[in-house]
Formats: C-alpha cells, sequence, structure tokens
C-alpha cells in the first residue's frame, strides 16, 4: 500500500508531517536518529538527565517545542525512528531499521527533509584519531555526554564554529583556540544583511563576546595548515592573518568549512538539480512550495539549500502544504503567502553569512599532492590532479580514474573538496566540471541484513 513519506525527523520533518497529521493524513515519518529533532535539536538518550538549558542554550525553548509536537503526534502518524533511507526507486524507498531489518517502502508522496552536514576541506594529518567535523563534535556533546579532548581547539568558519565553541566552554571542555578562516572585516561588512534577523544576530555575537570574556582566544582569518601527532593528535599548526606561524599542542580538533546539503536522495529520486553559486553547490531544484522537478517529490529544509533550523521549519510546513493543495485539499492561500514571505527574508540573511564566513576559495591552489583527500579509497590531491592531467576534467571520469569518492562514503566528505580540487588544477569554473551522480547505498550498510518482520 502506497504512503505519504516525509523523510527525516529534524525541524522540516517534524513541521512537515505535524501539518499532514492537523490535514487528516497519517503520514509515515521516517527518523535515521533514534529520537526526532535532527542534528540542531538533536536528544540525548532517555537516561540522561543534562537539562534542556545545558544542551540548547538559547534555543532550548524551540528545542521543546519541536520534539512535544512530535511527542504529541506519535498516535497519529507512523513513525519509524533508528531508519535509514539508503535507497530509491519506482516510487519506493529502500530502508535499514535498527541497524538490521532491510524493507521496501512504496510511496504517492514524499517529502525530503534530509538536512545538511559538514563541508570538509582536508588538512595534512586530518585522518588522525582525534580530529572530528564539527557536527560530530556535537554530537559527542549532546548524545554521548562527552568532549572529544580535554584540550580541544576548534577550527574553520561558519556560525557552527562559534556554537560548538561556546557549547563546549560551558559544559567544562573549553576550547583552546577558535581559528576562524574568516577575517573580521568580512564579518563586518555583513552586518547589514544580517540584521534582518536581529534575534539570530544577537546570538551570534552574544556567542562571539561570551568566548571572548571566559577567555577563549579567537582568531580571525586564521588558516589551518596541519595536524600533527603519532598514534593521535598532539598538536596543529596554523598561520595567522598577519602572516606569522603558529603551532599549538591539543590532544583533539573539530573542524568545517560551514554546511552542505544531503542531496543524494534526492539525486536518487530523479530530481533536477541546477548550479547554486550562494551554496557552492548543485542543490535540487524547487518552486517556491517546495516542488522539485518530480511529481510527487517535495524538498524542505538544509537538504534543498542551507537557511538554518528556523528557515527550515517554516519550508516544512509550506512543502506540506503544497502536498495537500496538490492531493486537491483545502488549504490556508494566506498562511502560504505568508511563509514564503518569510523565507525570502530569510535568504536575505543567508546571502549575510555567506559574506561574513566565505569560503576559503585558495585551499584547492595550497593543498599538496600528498595531501589524503578521499579517505576511504586513500586518493591524494596529486593523483586527483594526475587525473586532470590526464584529460579527465568531468568529476564523474576523474572518479572512475582515481577512484575518489567511490569508498563507502560516496563522496559525502571528499566530493566538495574534489571538486575544488579538479576545477583548479583544469583552470575550469566550479559549476563547469560537472557534480559526482548519487549512488546506492547512500550509507553503509552492514553485512548480515534481514528482511523486517
Amino acid at each position: 500500500m502506497s504512503a505519504v513519506v516525509v523523510v527525516g525527523a529534524g525541524p522540516a520533518g517534524i513541521r512537515a508531517a505535524q501539518t499532514l497529521v492537523a490535514h487528516g493524513l497519517e503520514p509515515v515519518l521516517l527518523d535515521e536518529s533514534a529520537r526526532g529533532g535532527g542534528q540542531i535539536y538533536r536528544q540525548q538518550p532517555g537516561n540522561f538527565q543534562r537539562p534542556s538549558k545545558a544542551l540548547y542554550g538559547f534555543e532550548a525553548g524551540k528545542a521543546q517545542a519541536l520534539h512535544g509536537a512530535l511527542t504529541e503526534m506519535q498516535t497519529t502518524l507512523d513513525y519509524r525512528p533508528d531508519t535509514l533511507v539508503w535507497n530509491a526507486e519506482q516510487s519506493a524507498l529502500d530502508t535499514l531499521s535498527q541497524g538490521r531489518y532491510v524493507d521496501r517502502l512504496a510511496f504517492d508522496q514524499v517529502i525530503v527533509a534530509t538536512g545538511a552536514t559538514d563541508r570538509i576541506l582536508p588538512v595534512p594529518g586530518w585522518t588522525l584519531p582525534g580530529v572530528y567535523s564539527l557536527g560530530a563534535s556535537q554530537v559527542a556533546l549532546k548524545f554521548q555526554g562527552c568532549a572529544i579532548g580535554s584540550r580541544p581547539v576548534l577550527a574553520g568558519t561558519g556560525p557552527l564554529l562559534y556554537l560548538v565553541a561556546y557549547q563546549y566552554a560551558k559544559a567544562g571542555a573549553k576550547p583552546l583556540a577558535v581559528l576562524d578562516s574568516a577575517p573580521f572585516r568580512d564579518q563586518a561588512a555583513a552586518t547589514p544583511a544580517l540584521l534582518g534577523q536581529p534575534a539570530t544576530f544577537a546570538k551570534g555575537l552574544y556567542y562571539r563576546s561570551w568566548l571572548a570574556l571566559h577567555g577563549v582566544p579567537v582568531h580571525q582569518g586564521a588558516e589551518l595548515l596541519a595536524v600533527e601527532g603519532e598514534r593521535r593528535v598532539e598538536a596543529v599548526r596554523w598561520r595567522a592573518a598577519d602572516g606569522e606561524a603558529h603551532r599549538l599542542a591539543c590532544d583533539a580538533l573539530g573542524f568545517g568549512q560551514t554546511l552542505r546539503s544531503e542531496t543524494q536522495l534526492a539525486d536518487l529520486l530523479g530530481c533536477e538539480f541546477a548550479w547554486n553559486p550562494l551554496n557552492r553547490a548543485w542543490l535540487p531544484v524547487r518552486d517556491n512550495g517546495g516542488r522539485s522537478s518530480q511529481a510527487g517529490v517535495y524538498l524542505a529544509g538544509d537538504g534543498a539549500g542551507i537557511q538554518g533550523a528556523d528557515a527550515a521549519e517554516l519550508a516544512g510546513e509550506l512543502a506540506a502544504l503544497s502536498l495537500l493543495a496538490d492531493r486537491g485539499l483545502a488549504v490556508d492561500a494566506t498562511r502560504v503567502d505568508a511563509l514564503q514571505a518569510r523565507l525570502t527574508r530569510f535568504e536575505v540573511f543567508r546571502q549575510g553569512l555567506e559574506r561574513a564566513f566565505p569560503f576559503p576559495a585558495d585551499w584547492a591552489a595550497k593543498a599538496p599532492d600528498d595531501l589524503m583527500v578521499c579517505r576511504c579509497e586513500q586518493v591524494s590531491a596529486g593523483e586527483i590532479r594526475a587525473a586532470v592531467d590526464q584529460g579527465h576534467w568531468e568529476i564523474n571520469r576523474v572518479k572512475a580514474t582515481c577512484r575518489v569518492g567511490m569508498g563507502r562514503c560516496q563522496g559525502r566528505l571528499c566530493g566538495a573538496a574534489a571538486a575544488e580540487l579538479i576545477a583548479c588544477a583544469s583552470g575550469r569554473p566550479l559549476d563547469q566540471i560537472g557534480r559526482l551522480r548519487a549512488q546506492a547505498p547512500i550509507k553503509p550498510l552492514p553485512f548480515g541484513v534481514e528482511l523486517a518482520p
């Protein structure tokens, strides 16, 4: 029997499901995590006792509201936690539940709310034990109640960098330093656009000021050069904005260059993609109601373009209203207009964030040949450049030649970095070298799976 399905139980997915339930539908809500909330509002295990304020800070109220909405819907939808969607074809989703059972779920309509993950630009030594993405650093703190180290350094750029630094310091694992690759002048220049969301802007200022007042050094315009260590992280090397090189002993590193959308499922569903210069990525095309190019497939939240948790809630509701309208059900046109107007304002704010935290466009030119880019297949920057030298400048041809992006993660970690290297080595614009085609499984599957009972 076909169903209406929502993939992802973060801000976009929960609000989408809530809207469908409010209009009389009983959707299936698939959640890769054990408990709903997504990455931003990830819930701790049931036997953990940290209060919401300690976990989410200023966002505790929003987190509790979202969790409460999911709890209230438990009897009016088919909620399936611990369920990974790993493939899609012929109007059906292939799932893995509880890390063991595989099943196929047919759908009439599906809302894809798969969220985002860290964008990683490798540096020498990044494969050492003790190196984490910023998102993984946050998961350790929220879901496992531990820090990645007792003397961590956090590096990269983007709002998540400051949020994680603040959360770690509040939890008692004060970072030795925050290395932000964005120069202060860029953040100052972005202020007018950021003031379009004054509450969010104020929170960012608070995190930055709090870190300074509590003795956490923040270095802007800082370039992470390398991670040092034998068996695990022992130090990081970095260059300050004035060009002076530094070495800082530490026992862990969390890093990431803003976020990238998780688009693999939309690709497997056959959605059309277009180049988005703001996100510096290929994104699935959607109209102003969240409809994709494929009938019955709707897109919401950061999985279709990075805008943040508040915008994701609005986009989830909007996509659900579009789905309902396409089923011939009456929806509130005034509410649709209001949601679209608010999302337009978020887009202005998003442009300000990109100005405040610019992508380090010179990374590819500086990456040494022996830098490991694809850790799954052990492919170096030099091997990628060698493939380009052989005349292969389209990213899937480079993949076929040197196996970059062909491992367990299917390019989710290395794809963005590989694209930057190919564009730089070939002398072509980034949007001219193509995009990695999604392959199943979207995420690794274990051996010994069974059919769902």
